[in-house]
């Protein structure tokens, strides 16, 4: 098991911690709803120093990073980033991840903890051009600092105009004492504020930093639960739950990310899914009666036939009803279907809705 070098600072603020992803990572510190509020309200910072970080350099970077990903990174431009996925060669997905363009020819990609080492396979298997690959993970440490206070609370700690900032872009600039930081303007809570990208060794001062001009605005560390409520709560998929490498972008909603302009990993297969329709679909749901749905969880029609399965569910901390994120037949997919997910072996019946479950 691996820890992060905020270890210790977990553990001082009593924080419960778990396994994750082959890491020690802090779940919850004083509840997953207050930690939710917390973020929806305030400010709040997670270390999800667990992800992945792939530097590719080189006059054939971008076209690496095309043929393995299927959103058109030729649009971006330094100091933006972009959301993307990589398919599998099978019509799955190997892993979604953040796309940045640093400059022209050096690009950093961000994927998720569990993949780390299958991602660095499968594009070092497609670099047939010379790219310059370096693994990065085990050198950053990463804080995502969420929420609608993040940038009037972070502001003393940086030379960059942080509410100036546009939603996914980044730069590079001095934080909290620190030089030639990646300052990014993204997140996965739907709250907005930044993910702060600091070489291991100054984490800890970083965080401590954080934590003093924070403490006027309430800032508080929040757990890999709450990040999990606030995730759901916007209809953001989570590797591993609600796309996988069975799963297909045009069945997980991700036509958005899958632009059929240029050449890519399973291209044909996936032009050939978005044009004839595919046979199920990732519908978001709330439950009309008491229950809270989870993963797995089999998802039923009116008549008690199995129809699709749960593949994110949770009580959520702000609407105070049970949501969830599912597959199903594409017959039970459009809004205001009402499908029947199975809780201790009765059918709860809930609604298709439109995303996201949560309205700022």
């Amino acid at each position: 098991m691996k820890n992060t070098a905020l270890l210790q600072k977990h553990i001082d603020a009593n924080a419960k911690m778990v396994p994750f992803a082959g890491y020690n990572m802090p779940v919850q510190y004083e509840g997953v709803n207050a930690e939710h509020e917390t973020v929806r309200q305030g400010v709040g910072v997670f270390d999800v120093s667990h992800m992945g970080e792939f530097f590719l350099r080189g006059p054939k970077a971008l076209d690496l990073i095309q043929r393995v990903t299927t959103n058109d990174a030729s649009l971006l431009f330094d100091g933006k980033a972009q959301y993307s996925c990589m398919p599998n060669g099978n019509g799955g997905i190997i892993d979604d991840l953040i796309v940045y363009r640093i400059k022209e020819d050096e690009y950093l990609l961000v994927v998720n903890a569990s993949n780390i080492e299958k991602d660095w396979q499968w594009i070092s298997s497609h670099n047939t051009e010379g790219v310059s690959m370096e693994n990065a993970s085990d050198r950053y440490s990463l804080l995502a600092i969420q929420g609608p206070k993040a940038a009037e609370a972070m502001q003393p700690l940086t030379d960059v105009n942080l509410s100036a900032m546009g939603y996914y872009t980044f730069t590079k600039g001095t934080f909290a004492g620190e030089t030639d930081i990646f300052i990014s303007a993204t997140g996965y809570t739907g709250s907005g504020g930044f993910e702060i990208y600091v070489p291991n060794e100054a984490a800890s001062k970083v965080w401590d930093a954080v934590f003093k001009v924070g403490e006027s605005f309430g800032i508080k560390p929040i757990g890999l639960a709450a990040r999990d409520t606030l995730r759901l709560e916007m209809g953001f998929c989570l590797y591993g739950n609600d796309i996988d490498d069975t799963t297909s972008p045009i069945e997980a909603g991700l036509g958005w990310i899958t632009k059929f302009t240029k050449e890519f990993v399973d291209c044909e297969r996936l032009k050939r899914q978005k044009e004839e329709g595919v046979t199920r679909k990732l519908v978001a749901f709330e439950m009309l009666e008491r229950g809270i749905p989870r993963h797995d969880y089999r998802i039923l029609d009116k008549d008690q036939n199995v129809i699709g399965k749960v593949s994110s569910g949770t009580m959520s901390p702000s609407m105070k009803s049970g949501i969830g994120l599912g597959y199903v037949e594409i017959s039970h997919s459009s809004l205001d279907s009402e499908i029947y997910v199975e809780i201790r072996e009765k059918g709860i019946l809930a609604k298709v809705v439109k995303l996201p479950f949560y309205k700022k």
